[in-house]
């Protein structure tokens, strides 16, 4: 893994933290490493490989160029093992199995002799047949040809856009549903500090009133949390006494 990608994998993580923190979200519910649907599961990196760079944790990458070809078609045919293992089949009687050879075969535009010779020797197809074998599973060649941190990146990005969106969209619902509400005395009592800021910039434009929300809610949860400590404390050393 080269440096450049591991640093925007870095970069990336911390800014998906930053929204949770202000979305209140459980960090380990959106990046869950295992399962179907999980980082693993969707960019095609071990689970293992995922939490180390997770961690931040350097990989050593291939320095000579023949050294780097093998990797390449390593990671390929293992990726295409991956999508086989991964992507089932769903039975009629409800159970799931893999794609035989023959299935991906027609699928991807070649012969099932062909993709078992592919295996055995491990050598990776050309772009065409890659193509080909990632779209019958539902994925971009990408899939099968990035770089770990590169291919864990493609998905931490998409986490972040997704999230991104899903904050502006509760920041202008919440403004649109404060600045309904009528003077200040009409606000409901149970939003707090962050709700009366809300109705407090109900003139300021978005662009300039959703970070200021977004800070004061942060702050807000902080002090929430904070007091919450504070009483745990209290009673485990009244517990104590």
């Amino acid at each position: 893994m080269s440096d450049g990608p591991a640093r925007d994998l870095v970069g990336t993580v911390r800014r998906i933290d930053s929204l949770l923190d202000r979305m209140g979200l459980n960090r380990e519910d959106v990046l869950r490493v295992e399962g179907e649907g999980g980082l693993s599961h969707a960019s095609g990196v071990p689970a293992q490989e995922v939490r180390e760079m997770l961690r931040g944790e350097p990989h050593p990458v291939p320095r000579q160029a023949g050294d780097v070809v093998e990797e390449r078609h390593r990671r390929v045919v293992e990726r295409i093992l991956f999508l086989r293992a991964t992507r089932l089949r769903a039975a009629a009687d409800g159970s799931r199995r893999p794609y035989t050879l023959a299935e991906i075969a027609v699928g991807a535009g070649t012969s099932a002799q062909w993709l078992d010779k592919m295996i055995k020797t491990g050598r990776a197809p050309n772009l065409d047949h890659a193509a080909g074998i990632a779209g019958f599973f539902g994925e971009k060649i990408e899939f099968l040809v990035a770089e770990p941190a590169e291919a864990l990146d493609r998905v931490l990005q998409q986490i972040h856009k997704d999230l991104l969106e899903r904050t502006v969209e509760r920041q202008d619902q919440d403004l649109r549903r404060l600045r309904n509400a009528g003077s200040a005395g009409e606000v409901d009592p149970s939003l707090g500090v962050v709700g009366y800021a809300a109705r407090a910039l109900a003139d300021v434009p978005d662009d300039t009133a959703q970070p200021l929300i977004a800070l004061i809610e942060s702050v807000a949860r902080r002090s929430r949390e904070e007091r919450a400590r504070e009483a745990r404390a209290a009673l485990e050393a009244s517990g104590a006494q």
